[in-house]
């Protein structure tokens, strides 16, 4: 029907959002399989240009033009139901009609955004501009959003304290592991030694793991994820008493999120260390510790 009155096609068609400094801005993937969306500093404005285009010899009728900035949680167990914990409405025209392409500057540099953007197992949180051109009920709405990334910076901690524990079996086991603190950026280094103490087993290797748990929604209805977002071997072949084992890791080469605790009262991520050594009958011995991790401010 709206191809008969004159103005058919997608909202993708017709509305584009572009933001100002485009070309330069720096875009994120927030998962492998989804789009690249450029990228916002939490303190910075959100400024840019809506373009409404109508075909030449054609007009838009429409009953007001109205943009919206958005911040979204979406728990995928209750897909449908959305949390709005930011949400500012401008309206961009009055009811009327468009003989021509128009453009409508747009600017929201007061719009709140105190959470990073994060696509997880269990849940979402997004930002994004939807431009709304309301018309009539037969020629329905022409709707268009337009996602894009926030991320959080932080400052460096006042306060880092190293990891030392001890773990071990009576008189089989006992070894003694260091990290060289609790708190790293998102491009850090994990800087750690493992020392056998007491070795009576036969151990066949080591390996130490980075595990990332999501817990989304409350009570009965929260859900916890693990994953394993990678795991190296340290050592292989069994190690003797007095032995040092030096460890390295390189956070920058994985896709990591700072820590997140209690978003909204929605969602939790944190992260953890785990240290895993499986003897030569596959017994696995395993001690995990929680590390903090955070965006440092470029």
């Amino acid at each position: 029907m709206a191809s008969l009155l004159g103005f058919g096609g997608k909202a993708d068609d017709r509305i584009s959002v572009t933001f100002d400094g485009d070309a330069q801005r720096p875009r994120k993937k927030l998962s492998s399989n989804a789009p690249a969306h450029p990228v916002f500093a939490n303190v910075e404005a959100v400024t840019g240009v809506v373009e409404v285009r109508v075909p030449a010899g054609r007009r838009l009728e429409h009953q007001g033009i109205k943009i919206e900035v958005v911040g979204q949680i979406e728990l995928f167990y209750d897909r449908g139901t959305y949390y709005d914990f930011t949400c500012i409405l401008r309206e961009l025209d009055t009811p009327g009609a468009l003989a021509q392409t128009t453009q409508y500057p747009f600017d929201f540099s007061n719009a709140e955004k105190p959470y990073e953007s994060y696509n997880g197992l269990n849940v979402r949180l997004r930002y994004f501009i939807r431009v709304t051109v309301t018309r009539g009920q037969m020629s329905g709405n022409l709707i268009k959003e337009q996602d894009f990334v926030v991320q959080v910076a932080q400052p460096e901690p006042e306060v880092n304290t190293t990891i030392k524990m001890e773990v071990g079996i009576e008189e089989c086991l006992h070894i003694e592991f260091e990290y060289d603190k609790t708190k790293y950026h998102l491009s850090d280094v994990i800087l750690g030694k493992v020392y056998f103490l007491l070795v009576r087993i036969k151990i066949k290797h080591m390996e130490l793991a980075i595990i990332r748990r999501e817990a989304a929604g409350s009570g009965p209805q929260q859900y916890n994820e693990s994953e394993t977002i990678t795991k190296f071997e340290v050592m292989d072949g069994a190690p003797v008493r007095g032995e040092c084992i030096p460890i390295r890791l390189f956070l920058g080469n994985f896709n990591l999120t700072p820590t997140y605790r209690g978003i909204n009262n929605k969602f939790s991520v944190r992260y953890y260390l785990n240290l895993v050594l499986v003897d030569q009958e596959e017994r696995r011995y395993f001690k995990q510790q929680e590390i903090t991790l955070y965006r440092a401010a470029e």
